[in-house]
């Protein structure tokens, strides 16, 4: 038999978890001393405190967990659970640093007011182009809205490419509309030959060109787009441009090795 304290450390919980689990009759000691009041626990009973804290973790209240461990809930249920309940926090991690990322985009705009560089802006034409693409709609143009979205869609391009046996001819591109029905429209695209007009379950789309497109190009992942974004919205008024649209992405070297190399061309529609 285990005294409590080293019941507890094989078990890797505290005393006193374990004197509150036997107070509410979660998990009683094997044996209490008479005379002295020690509880004394065996190896057997392992297995039910590691069902314990795993359902408590999983987010279930103490109550719930004594009603499944009395209806003996089975390995496989609890690795379900477990699975389920770690996508969850996987997600919830992917959200929070997507967060963290756009604080620090904003920071990096607020330390660099007045001195943002746009000397590296460019008014050129953008060509028309056939495209492979995949659409699918995200809430908002935010970036924690657009990154989910965006990011998947060019995921299954790529596959469905390779399925389809098309090999694109330049860097992909994203684009974005006003969904009909609300949101806004994400277009994940590859440029492909002009004589390609069937893709199995890709839209083949001929892209039309940009007349007039203001142009900076980003420098690093696309989640601190922000500041690059904002010094050609700075640029474009500081010259009388005023916004056609909304702006094209043309991922120049994106994706591959370090991602300081990677380079992104914004492409603003404008009007003078």
């Amino acid at each position: 038999m285990f005294s409590i304290g080293e019941f507890a450390r094989h078990g890797q919980v505290s005393v006193r978890m374990l004197r509150h689990y036997d107070a509410i009759g979660l998990l009683r000691p094997e044996r209490v001393d008479d005379w002295t009041g020690y509880r004394w626990y065996t190896a057997d009973q392992l297995p039910r405190l590691n069902r314990i804290v795993t359902l408590k973790d999983l987010g279930f209240r103490l109550e719930q967990v004594r009603t499944m461990l009395d209806d003996k809930v089975s390995v496989s249920e609890l690795r379900s659970m477990l699975t389920l309940r770690r996508a969850e926090l996987e997600t919830e991690i992917d959200q929070r640093r997507a967060g963290l990322a756009q604080i620090e985009a904003r920071l990096q705009i607020i330390e660099r007011e007045g001195a943002m560089p746009t000397d590296e802006v460019l008014i050129k034409q953008v060509p028309a182009v056939r495209v492979a693409e995949l659409t699918a709609v995200a809430d908002s143009f935010e970036p924690e809205a657009i990154g989910p979205v965006i990011g998947p869609l060019f995921d299954q391009l790529i596959a469905q490419l390779e399925q389809a046996g098309i090999k694109p001819i330049g860097p992909s591109i994203a684009y974005y509309e006003d969904a009909p029905s609300g949101g806004i429209a994400c277009h994940a695209a590859f440029p492909v030959a002009d004589d390609v007009t069937r893709g199995g379950d890709l839209a083949i789309v001929d892209l039309p060109g940009i007349e007039q497109a203001a142009t900076l190009v980003h420098r690093g992942p696309m989640d601190g787009v922000m500041p690059t974004s904002q010094a050609l919205a700075q640029w474009m008024d500081a010259h009388g441009y005023k916004s056609a649209g909304y702006s094209r992405e043309l991922y120049l070297n994106y994706g591959m090795g370090d991602p300081d190399t990677w380079r992104t061309e914004l492409q603003e529609p404008v009007k003078s």
